[in-house]
């Protein structure tokens, strides 16, 4: 095995995925990273995006992550998402809808968590989140097309 990386995708309910891989492209917050076997210990933050699982020198499956942490060693990549789908699984109207609304809603948030309000800017934050995870939805299903 020592041609393959050991994968495990966790999320908050179970463990999604766990098999031995050729490579894994996880999306860090610093940007994608591929993992190889033998790559060097590596702990990163991972934004909304697309984690494509490569086997037999093609990516196999393709998995959206609204986020979390990946922990890299030498043999494994260990990714604990928030919350983890298939491509095929996004609903795309609902996320056009997550956008429209986290949208409007950041606008009025912004001018009031500027005046100082603490509550404001936890609901700036969380709205953030689901704009951003929204968007990262909407260019998973553009590219998932294109591969």
């Amino acid at each position: 095995m020592a041609d393959k990386v050991q994968f495990e995708l966790v999320s908050p309910e179970k463990i999604l995925l766990s098999e031995p891989v050729d490579m894994v492209v996880v999306p860090g917050t610093e940007g994608n990273f591929g993992v190889l076997p033998g790559h060097a210990p590596l702990i990163s933050s991972v934004r909304p995006g697309v984690i494509d699982v490569y086997k037999d020198g093609k990516v196999a499956e393709q998995i959206f992550i609204a986020g979390g942490f990946a922990e890299v060693t030498p043999l494994r990549c260990t990714v604990l998402a928030d919350a983890a789908i298939s491509i095929g699984s996004i609903d795309r109207t609902a996320a056009e809808a997550d956008l429209v609304k986290a949208r409007e809603t950041l606008a009025g948030l912004r001018d009031a968590a500027d005046r100082g309000g603490a509550a404001e800017l936890v609901a700036l934050q969380a709205t953030d989140r689901a704009f951003r995870v929204a968007t990262a939805k909407l260019d998973a299903l553009a590219a998932a097309k294109a591969v």
